[in-house]
């Protein structure tokens, strides 16, 4: 096993280049984002990938009957402008929609604005994890993002987005205002599935990737695969924006399916398609092995009883890998990747003593800092660890001093500084980008606070019941500001009933009761309330709302960290 740094960043600045747009960055990564110029990639006759589009592709398949759009992107516009641009090779209608998983199927409406209804093929897993994104995880999941793709990052500038790992950005500038065009699957499976679309044989078979609902598709009449698998950089089993833990397991046995199908089209959901039977089968096998590796060094460390500090020292991948893209640290880490390993075999605990009972974070800033011998003795040590390029040792003891009561804004900025040191030296767009908005917040530029708040949308609301906008509700309640009552309310909004009831510091959704406190309300209010743009307040008083108890109501709803409640 390694005894070394992992090479997450470089100890330098010797490979750090000032883009077009004027973004410090790794000269590697620079050359990565060229990947994703924009381009329509003719695959092969009757197969086109859009590329550089968005964070995604789009791909069409011609059969017979017709084309197959696969992906739509994150919105209308993007869809639009892929569809135009196919126009251009062929006149064949769009007759069916498959989607590879949930998260690049934002601009299916521009599909049907075209053409009108059409078959749309997925996974079933792919509605619900839609509507899970936006629910109770729905604050941290939009922070993350922005973290993660730079989405606050501004356009030129030292501190400026130059590309995101898989693609150019997480959204096309070009395409705003960015409309939300998602559309429900029709026909849905969740074991392998051969079905007959636009004249052709397509063999559909989940492949748990960077989502569960994850499908590779096989048109075995033209040797084309298209995945969700093989990324144009080392997959990511981490992602910094955090997700629910992505099994390495299910990725080699969906990598050795793909191996099996002898394609001479590899055409993925992000990235340049790539053609040649050995080259793709090499490819293919080279970014299971990476990920074999990966777990099972990472599992053989866990059962030498390694920490997760020394497990991340200990497992890293070997150069071999370097030679292609597809392999690199792009957008993640290795030691990144070896922590949620270890975390989704064997959970938090690595056996570290001082990790089983630590004190509270500003205690122990407090205590390492006056061990030390005061703030300035820390800023002093700071300034030693940069100087000597001991960048890790320079945030830690960074973070103590921005955790004190007396933390000022010179302190802040110190570790905005050293976080954009990391930024302009990792080959990793994720990592780049999340320590660039991070700086930016810690040193003011570009707060990010408003992002750790639930957000609902008018239209949002207006379409869902009632029962899944309490069921993230109930995680909003602040269990200080309602004791030990036991209070039931029930919401009806135009004839649709539900109700949450506040017990012993929780909130249980309900069907809702004509027992307890009651309020009734226009779909129209019900959804300005929620979004916030009319108060409780003023919902209260208007005439199409009906309410039990003014005041009673007002203070059940207070108990929830939601703002216009308090207003």
């Amino acid at each position: 096993m390694s005894s070394t740094l992992p090479a997450s960043f470089h100890p330098d600045d010797g490979f750090t280049v000032e883009a077009a747009n004027g973004g410090l960055i790794h000269s590697a990564s620079a050359e990565h984002g060229e990947r994703f110029a924009r381009k329509l990639w003719k695959v092969r006759d009757g197969v086109w990938c859009m590329v550089g589009n968005g964070l995604s592709n789009q791909t069409f398949v011609e059969g017979p009957g017709g084309l197959i759009a696969i992906d739509t992107g994150e919105c209308n516009e993007e869809m639009r402008f892929a569809l135009t641009a196919v126009a251009a090779e062929t006149d064949s209608p769009v007759v069916a929609v498959i989607y590879t998983h949930f998260h690049y199927v934002g601009g299916t409406q521009a599909v049907t604005d075209l053409v009108g209804d059409v078959p749309i093929w997925s996974h079933s897993g792919v509605t619900g994890n839609r509507q899970r994104n936006s629910s109770e995880v729905g604050p941290v999941a939009r922070s993350g993002l922005v973290h993660q793709f730079g989405i606050t990052l501004p356009a030129e500038g030292p501190d400026a987005l130059v590309n995101v790992g898989l693609g150019l950005s997480f959204r096309n500038a070009a395409h705003a205002p960015f409309t939300e065009g998602f559309l429900y699957p029709t026909d849905t499976f969740d074991t392998p599935t051969t079905a007959s679309i636009a004249g052709l044989i397509v063999e559909m078979t989940p492949a748990p990737s960077d989502a569960d609902d994850s499908i590779t598709i096989w048109f075995p009449e033209l040797s084309v695969c298209i995945n969700n698998i093989v990324w144009p950089v080392l997959f990511n089993v981490f992602p910094i924006r955090g997700e629910e833990y992505r099994d390495p397991g299910g990725l080699l046995d969906g990598l050795d399916h793909i191996a099996t199908l002898g394609a001479e089209h590899l055409v993925g959901a992000h990235g340049p398609p790539i053609s040649g039977t050995d080259t793709v089968l090499n490819e293919v096998l080279r970014s299971r092995d990476a990920i074999q590796f990966m777990w099972d060094q990472t599992v053989r460390g866990i059962n030498k009883g390694l920490t997760l500090g020394e497990l991340t020292e200990a497992v890293q991948l070997p150069d071999l890998y370097a030679d292609s893209y597809l392999q690199t640290q792009f957008y993640g880490v290795v030691e990144h990747h070896v922590r949620q390993i270890h975390a989704g075999l064997r959970g938090w605990f690595d056996g570290d003593e001082a990790a089983l009972f630590p004190v509270p974070p500003v205690e122990r800033a407090t205590k390492l800092v006056d061990g030390f011998g005061g703030a300035q003795a820390v800023r002093n040590k700071i300034a030693e660890a940069t100087e000597s390029n001991d960048i890790r040792w320079a945030i830690e003891m960074a973070t103590w001093l921005i955790r004190l009561e007396s933390a000022d804004d010179d302190d802040r900025a110190q570790l905005a500084d050293l976080l954009r040191v990391v930024a302009r030296r990792t080959t990793a767009a994720n990592i780049r980008n999340w320590c660039l908005v991070r700086a930016r917040h810690l040193d003011g530029t570009a707060d990010t606070d408003r992002f750790h708040a639930h957000r609902f949308s008018l239209a949002q609301v207006e379409q869902a019941p009632v029962s899944d906008v309490l069921a993230t509700v109930r995680v909003m309640l602040n269990p200080m500001m309602c004791g030990d009552v036991d209070q039931q309310l029930t919401i009806e909004v135009t004839g649709d009933r539900a109700g949450l009831h506040v017990r012993r510091g929780v909130a249980v959704p309900t069907t809702g009761s004509h027992d307890g406190l009651q309020l009734s309300t226009s779909t129209a209010l019900w959804a300005a309330l929620m979004a916030n743009k009319t108060g409780l307040t003023a919902i209260l008083a208007a005439p199409e709302t009906e309410v039990s108890n003014r005041d009673s109501v007002s203070e059940f709803l207070s108990w929830f960290e939601h703002r216009s409640f308090h207003q």
